[in-house]
């Protein structure tokens, strides 16, 4: 199995939003404090499930992130989106119903939004070269 960049602009597009899921997996995964401070999260007293349920996640983008650019299929690059439109579809709902109406919850949305339609729009074609 030999690695290639991908040639066309909508794959590189997908491309580039599973490597931004993997090394943002990576972060987290090797830094769950930094990610936690960042994210407005806090352990609690003597438990660690807390920087375990952390670096868990960090490791599914990490995961889903490499398993996307290695295999750079459609199949996967439509998986990826659609995990990723759940993803976004679960901070609306926490946004209107956990008063979650924050400016970082409104950035996250739009991150995730956009992680998965980039991938989606290429699977789908409307990203093409």
């Amino acid at each position: 199995m030999e690695f290639e960049f991908p040639t066309e602009f909508g794959e590189q597009l997908a491309f580039g939003a599973a490597a931004f899921t993997a090394f943002a997996g990576f972060v987290i995964m090797f830094a769950p404090g930094l990610a936690m401070r960042a994210f407005g999260l806090a352990a609690r007293g003597e438990r660690c499930e807390g920087f375990s349920e952390v670096r868990s996640m960090g490791g599914f983008y990490l995961g889903l992130g490499l398993g996307a650019i290695v295999l750079a299929q459609p199949l996967i690059y439509t998986a990826f989106g659609a995990a990723f439109v759940m993803a976004a579809f679960a901070r609306i709902i926490s946004i209107l119903s956990d008063k979650g109406n924050t400016l970082l919850n409104w950035l996250l949305l739009v991150v995730q939004a956009l992680v998965a339609a980039l991938p989606l729009l290429y699977v789908f074609g409307f990203l093409q070269s």
